[in-house]
């Protein structure tokens, strides 16, 4: 198979406090547990794994516009900012790669206000209920549509 730059793996708020914070939602895996699943489905699929989270949006939108020059695709779980940020919407359609948005939970069973989701409206596809192989399947995805459009001839040609 062909190379491909590295699939960037952004996590939003909160998913630090992973393994501790309201386990009968979220489970019982760390961001760390996760963060060594997706290298290993990085490492499956031959593609490079860059992994990240913060609690901060703007921080988020700088990842997802640098994503744009330096990945492949993204994996995204913006958490809380699913359901409230306009700014990772309008970061996310401003970049050329392919996004799959993934939870670990599945919003629409939860609070009303958490069936919206803006990333979505901009995500090649979202992948949630699974726990934390949600994110291998994301990446799994991720990587499936990067090779697809590095196949494809230039237009014109």
């Amino acid at each position: 198979m062909s190379n491909i730059k590295p699939v960037h793996v952004l996590n939003g708020p909160n998913l630090n406090l992973l393994g501790s914070r309201e386990p009968e939602v979220y489970g019982h895996a760390t961001l760390a547990d996760i963060e060594a699943l997706c290298r290993d489905a990085g490492a499956r699929l031959g593609v490079g794994i860059v992994f990240e989270q913060t609690n901060h949006e703007g921080q988020l939108v700088d990842w997802i516009q640098r994503a744009g020059r330096e990945a492949s695709a993204i994996v995204i779980n913006p958490a809380a900012y699913t359901h409230t940020s306009i700014a990772l919407l309008d970061a996310l359609k401003g970049v050329d790669v392919p996004a799959v948005e993934v939870h670990l939970s599945q919003p629409a069973a939860r609070e009303p206000f958490r069936a919206v989701s803006y990333a979505a409206l901009a995500a090649a596809g979202s992948i949630s209920g699974f726990g934390p192989l949600g994110y291998a399947l994301g990446i799994d995805a991720a990587v499936q549509l990067a090779r697809a459009r590095q196949s494809k001839p230039l237009e014109g040609n």
